[in-house]
C-alpha cells in the first residue's frame, strides 16, 4: 500500500464513508465557533445541539453507500472532528473494521 503522504484522501474517503457511519457520538461539535455552527443546516444538527443528527450511527449528512461511493452533504462546513479523521489513522482503521473494510496502511 502507498505511504500516508501519497494517499489520495478524497479517493479513499469517497469510496468509504465508514467514519461517518461509525457512531452517533462521533460527529460531535467541539471547537467550532458559533459562526461556523450557524453554517450547518439546522435540520442536520442533533436535538442537544452537540453534534450532527444521525440515523442510527450514520451521520445524516452522509450521502451514498458506505464502502461503495459516498460524499458529505456539508463537506465545506463539516465539524472539526470530521476534518481531522484522515485515511489510515487510528479512527479511520476503527471505523473501517466495523464495516468489514480493509484497513488502509499508513507510513
Amino acid at each position: 500500500m502507498m505511504p500516508t503522504e501519497e494517499i489520495d484522501q478524497s479517493s479513499y474517503c469517497q469510496s468509504c464513508g465508514a467514519c461517518c457511519g461509525y457512531s452517533q457520538n462521533w460527529p460531535r461539535f467541539s471547537i467550532e465557533s458559533d459562526e461556523e455552527l450557524a453554517l450547518i443546516p439546522e435540520g442536520l444538527v442533533n436535538a442537544r445541539q452537540s453534534g450532527m443528527r444521525c440515523e442510527g450511527d450514520r451521520c445524516s449528512a452522509l450521502q451514498g453507500e458506505i464502502g461503495k461511493s459516498t460524499k458529505c452533504g456539508i463537506y465545506a462546513v463539516r465539524p472539526e472532528v470530521c476534518r481531522t479523521c484522515m485515511p489510515g489513522d487510528a479512527e479511520c482503521a476503527m471505523a473501517r473494521r466495523k464495516f468489514g473494510l480493509p484497513v488502509i496502511e499508513s507510513a
